[in-house]
């Protein structure tokens, strides 16, 4: 019996130890290593105006239609995108006939109509990016300008998607073209390492850079 009694006594001090160690100590540790070394990055990579106001993540996309702004990849996070809470892609492959062409339902006229189950395909957004841009149908299009990323919420667009959109914002808000793309430069991240991956221009950054010089 005391043999049992020392072996419980054992299990629980080991329980209550790795405990307060584990669920308390470590946490704790982590966090405040975490809140010192990396503090912008610990609290969520935060964007906030010169009043402090938060403005959005640099690491979450947000939606942007208006032609003063560079425009953000295409979303399919939550029911209208851009949806922070369920991060997400299509699913779909590249043989898709629903990526390709999309879903447009039509009334009894044969007209488009709104629908939840409608779905821009990439020959849509090709269409829809050229417009936009002033684009001639032999020019290229990006493949980030007309493709959802994983998430659905990839803050970055690539450096040619920022160039052939710079002439429009230069044009909504009569600035110079070089101008634009000097603010283009300065939102631009390198490759991770300097190797991994290639340059991104992130968006939100970008679009309230040009805000600020209003």
């Amino acid at each position: 019996m005391k043999e049992f009694l020392t072996e419980i006594r054992g299990a629980i001090m080991s329980t209550l130890i790795l405990a307060v160690v584990c669920c308390g100590a470590y946490p704790v540790a982590v966090w405040a290593i975490a809140q010192i070394a990396f503090h912008d990055k610990a609290n969520g990579s935060l964007i906030t105006d010169a009043d402090g106001t938060i403005r959005g993540s640099r690491l979450l996309a947000q939606s942007f239609s208006s032609n003063k702004y560079f425009q953000s990849r295409p979303s399919n996070a939550g029911a209208t995108g851009y949806d922070g809470a369920s991060s997400g892609g299509t699913n779909l492959g590249p043989t898709s006939e629903k990526l390709a062409n999309g879903v447009h339902m039509k009334n009894d006229k044969g007209k488009d109509v709104d629908d939840t189950g409608n779905f821009d395909g990439i020959k849509d957004l090709i269409a829809a990016y050229r417009t936009s841009n002033d684009l001639k149908e032999t020019d290229e299009v990006p493949a980030d300008a007309v493709t959802r990323s994983a998430s659905g919420l990839d803050p970055h667009i690539s450096v040619r998607n920022a160039e052939l959109q710079a002439p429009r914002i230069a044009k909504a808000r009569n600035l110079g073209l070089e101008r634009v793309m000097e603010l283009v430069r300065a939102n631009t991240d390198g490759a991770g390492l300097g190797i991994l991956g290639v340059p991104g221009v992130n968006v939100l950054a970008l679009n309230l850079a040009l805000d600020s010089l209003q």
